[in-house]
């Protein structure tokens, strides 16, 4: 997943000297996998048992209608998240512009909240509703570390970024 602010810190506060560090870029992406994964295998599993219960009706034209446009917004986010977090991680800098200067967290917030359950509603579950709220519950749990760390790594620019984020979580 990657720390929505600097993409994780991992383990290590020295400048990666043009390495890219799995650990840095991952944050505590592999825990919110960890903790989300059980819920992914049951509900999938569960929804090709007994399709029916999962079903929305549809998407409805005006689900659709909905659906589209918050869907396309969170792979936006998602994406552009993703590649601040390719590009400054490497580099040691600690990201402050584009969707991190509206949240501290837009990496799992834009696929817990906008690209999970509006892809499960087009795809007529409701599962990914359920889903992306797993996801996001497991990111306000785990996240916190990926902050105490980058605390430590960048000090007063920390502080000053988390007073100045606009949504310190959604």
């Amino acid at each position: 997943m990657g720390n929505s602010t600097t993409s994780g810190t991992g383990g290590t506060s020295q400048p990666l000297a043009g390495k890219i560090n799995l650990k840095t870029l991952v944050g505590s992406g592999d825990k919110i996998g960890l903790f989300t994964l059980p819920f992914l295998v049951v509900g999938v599993a569960l929804n090709v048992i007994r399709p029916e219960f999962f079903r929305v009706g549809g998407p409805s034209s005006a689900v659709a209608a909905i659906a589209w446009p918050l869907l396309a917004v969170g792979v936006v986010l998602w994406l552009w998240s993703v590649m601040l977090i390719l590009t400054r991680v490497p580099k040691h800098e600690l990201i402050t512009v584009g969707p991190f200067a509206l949240m501290k967290h837009p990496l799992y917030t834009s696929v817990g909240l906008l690209v999970i359950p509006f892809a499960g509603l087009l795809l007529n579950t409701w599962l990914g509703i359920a889903l992306g709220l797993v996801l996001y519950v497991a990111a306000r749990r785990y996240a916190p570390a990926e902050e105490e760390q980058l605390a430590e790594t960048f000090g007063r620019e920390w502080d000053a970024y988390r007073e100045r984020v606009m949504l310190p979580w959604l």
